[in-house]
């Protein structure tokens, strides 16, 4: 196996940002010598998590074991999942906004047929099913932890509270008709086929749709993450690699 140097598509203040928590991490616990410094540490999680690297070409490309790969980014995923946003931080930011937007997608897993409990109906694949809210300019704000993909997205955001939340502190959040009946404050677009909907119905469907927009962007950020495109670890782990990611992408977007 041979080198060759590569590039990672992110900002610069993604490394040093990341190589200050794990040397902060590392003098919290008490780590002694380590085979990489810090800052290579960063370095080498932020090349799985985004370009999706597997643990043998990170083991080549650092000269280090794959066991020690596996240590370094399992560890870091640690430290940055913990620093992840839960609800009610999330929510404590959106009290004076307008409105949230919120939808569910389905990251795609690993998994043989007979694994049911993660097949998902509505997208034809095995994966895990993650929800998130997003504010009115686009900003992703919290993802929820994963489900099994057969879990529908009403269901799922009732699990998580979300419904009961946003009700709570009485926000609108506009979501698609994946979300009809799912009650409190969320709102959906009119129901039915275009040609039997009045105009009135039309003109709130295309101007509902403007708005979902921006989480659809937002989704697609989440997923420019290359490692969430194709799940091969344990479905325990997904939810700790997307709040992994959650706290990276807000670290970028509050620079």
């Amino acid at each position: 196996m041979f080198v060759c140097p590569s590039a990672i598509g992110l900002s610069a203040p993604h490394l040093p940002r990341l190589a200050r928590q794990l040397a902060s991490h590392r003098r919290e616990t008490g780590t002694r010598w380590r085979r990489l410094a810090a800052s290579r540490q960063a370095l080498l999680v932020l090349a799985h998590l985004r370009c999706g690297d597997a643990y043998a070409q990170l083991a080549a490309g650092f000269g280090i074991g794959i066991a020690t790969v596996y240590r370094y980014v399992r560890a870091a995923i640690e430290v940055l999942a913990a620093l992840a946003p839960t609800l009610d931080e999330a929510m404590a930011t959106v009290r004076k906004k307008a409105y949230l937007i919120l939808d569910g997608t389905v990251l795609p897993i690993d998994r043989i047929a007979a694994d049911r409990p993660f097949y998902s109906g509505k997208h034809k694949k095995h994966g895990m099913n993650v929800q998130a809210l997003t504010d009115p300019s686009g900003r992703q704000l919290w993802v929820s932890p994963a489900l099994p993909g057969a879990v529908h997205d009403v269901r799922a955001t009732r699990e998580h509270g979300i419904i009961r939340t946003l009700t709570d502190i009485g926000i609108k959040c506009w979501a698609d008709k994946g979300y009809r009946d799912a009650g409190g404050t969320v709102r959906v677009s009119s129901w039915g086929r275009w040609e039997t909907l009045s105009q009135g119905q039309k003109a709130v469907n295309r101007s509902h749709a403007k708005i979902r927009a921006l989480v659809e962007q937002a989704v697609a950020t989440l997923k420019s993450w290359r490692l969430l495109r194709r799940l091969r670890c344990s479905t325990t782990r997904v939810t700790s690699l997307v709040r992994a990611v959650l706290t990276l992408h807000l670290a970028s977007s509050d620079r």
